[in-house]
């Protein structure tokens, strides 16, 4: 293939574009991260009873309004029970159990009754050693528990397509229940039940829940929700 050099120049201008990009959205990735953790700390009131929602895309409702997530839905199903509690989306795009564990302490200034953990799903589709992913979690609830002894723990499971080979997704998915067993925490098999895999339900991208993905996994948490309130 003939480049001329025009070409070359193009193809140079939109490599250094591309480039500048990504170090651009690291930086505003970190900034973002940064003041939506102080605005979700600060929203905590101590006279509140509070369900914080602890994950990364999928709670924070990627690609549509929040309010039409599966954590703005636990708040308008609360409402409408006329029960007294506040949800906190505590979620952030990217986040991995590392992440997560790093920025807890901002969420757990005021302590939440209930405390639904989804993690995990980022470090599954990089490859992250599951040893390490497992350790997370459990440091995780233990860093909550330490604190909030009485706090009602609920961790949502999670599947990944088999891209790093079928023995690790195995293990990936078996690793949700050995953590729930082991720290004695309530358990949704699998958030994403009955949505995951099927284009209709999903963005493009076929990983995030569309407005009508996210209503059946509220329907599928909702259950382990309502049992720790009532």
């Amino acid at each position: 293939m003939n480049l001329t050099l025009k070409d070359l120049f193009s193809h140079s201008f939109l490599l250094l574009l591309a480039v500048l990009v990504i170090s651009c959205s690291e930086q505003k990735t970190e900034t973002a991260k940064e003041q939506h953790t102080a605005q979700e700390a600060a929203k905590v009131k101590s006279d509140e009873k509070i369900i914080l929602f602890f994950g990364n895309s999928l709670t924070a409702a990627y690609g549509i309004d929040p309010e039409d997530g599966f954590a703005g839905l636990t708040q308008q199903r609360i409402d409408s029970l006329g029960l007294d509690y506040k949800v906190i989306n505590g979620g952030l795009s990217g986040e991995t159990t590392a992440g997560g564990l790093s920025r807890l302490d901002w969420f757990l200034e005021e302590k939440p009754d209930v405390f639904i953990l989804e993690l995990g799903g980022n470090d599954g589709l990089r490859g992250i050693e599951l040893s390490e992913t497992k350790n997370n979690l459990i440091k995780i609830i233990d860093k909550v528990r330490s604190k909030f002894p009485d706090t009602k723990i609920i961790l949502a499971g999670m599947q990944i397509p088999p891209n790093m080979g079928q023995e690790y997704a195995t293990q990936f998915t078996s690793m949700y229940p050995a953590v729930a067993e082991e720290k004695e925490v309530t358990l949704i098999p699998f958030l994403l039940e009955n949505v995951g895999g099927i284009p209709e339900l999903n963005l493009p991208d076929g990983i995030h829940p569309t407005e009508e993905g996210h209503q059946i996994v509220f329907e599928t948490i909702w259950p382990f929700i309502k049992n720790e309130i009532e």
